[in-house]
């Protein structure tokens, strides 16, 4: 079992690889059909449930620009997934190359105290944190649109910008309320 590491192959020449993980794979197919259509620059697309990846691959595998943790809110599983997940990588990917991405916020069976394990997560890690509509066909794209943004700048296709600095622009922060007892 490897640990996955952002410096350790050349960059591809006009190209930049993401890696979507997700654990139960609902969102994951349909926001890697919306990265591809880009046009402007090539979108390598690699999809996994969990770390650690297999090392059989690891010789065929590109250097992975963006590493994306899209959680199901609705499930625990898949927050619990990402979590473990979290100790195969290397800590240069948290230097501006890992964001958390999370679906059905807006469910009412999602129990508060989750949704604040998220945002504490991606905060401690100071990675950003998006949210995605993944029920309608617009709500995709707009996710794709967001990561595009962030996978550009950690590919290095923008100048002057880094993905350390976008990384500090758009990271997670805390209320100061958050593990503040709730009077509802």
């Amino acid at each position: 079992m490897s640990r996955l590491n952002p410096f350790a192959k050349l960059p591809g020449l006009n190209a930049a690889s993401v890696l979507l993980v997700e654990n139960e794979e609902h969102f994951q197919q349909s926001l890697a059909e919306a990265l591809v259509k880009e046009t402007s620059v090539t979108v390598n697309v690699r999809l996994a449930k969990s770390f650690p990846l297999p090392v059989e691959n690891d010789e065929s595998r590109p250097r992975i620009d963006l590493v994306v943790f899209i959680i199901n809110l609705t499930s625990e599983l898949s927050f619990q997934s990402a979590e473990a997940s979290l100790k195969y990588l290397e800590p240069g990917y948290f230097l501006g190359k890992v964001c958390f991405m999370v679906s059905n916020a807006r469910s009412s069976s999602v129990p508060a105290e989750r949704l604040d394990a998220v945002r504490r997560l991606a905060a401690s890690l100071h990675c950003p944190l998006l949210f995605a509509e993944d029920q309608t066909q617009q709500g995709v794209t707009n996710a794709a649109e967001r990561l595009l943004t962030i996978l550009k700048v950690a590919a290095g296709f923008v100048p002057f910008t880094t993905s350390l600095c976008l990384s500090n622009l758009t990271r997670s922060t805390l209320p100061p309320d958050i593990d503040q007892p709730s009077f509802d």
